[in-house]
């Protein structure tokens, strides 16, 4: 059986950068009570069917989601 990881301190980034420490294990958060005045217009805002609006917070050591589309060739 897999140990679950302990909680720890961390700072979570927005997409508009942010910051929040918080203690988590998760990957990413969802922010959603978007209370600064620029969230309504936010490209970073996060709009699902049928859920309310969020922004994700991510680990600021995380690499950024798409980081590894970076050395990507198309031909």
């Amino acid at each position: 059986m897999p140990q679950s990881q302990i909680p720890q301190s961390q700072i979570y980034v927005a997409g508009c950068q942010r910051t929040w420490t918080m203690t988590s294990s998760e990957s990413d958060l969802a922010y959603t009570e978007l209370s600064f005045p620029e969230c309504p217009e936010c490209p970073h805002r996060v709009m699902p069917d049928g859920g309310p609006s969020f922004c994700t917070l991510r680990p600021a050591s995380a690499a950024h989601p798409f980081a590894a589309l970076a050395g990507l060739v198309v031909e």
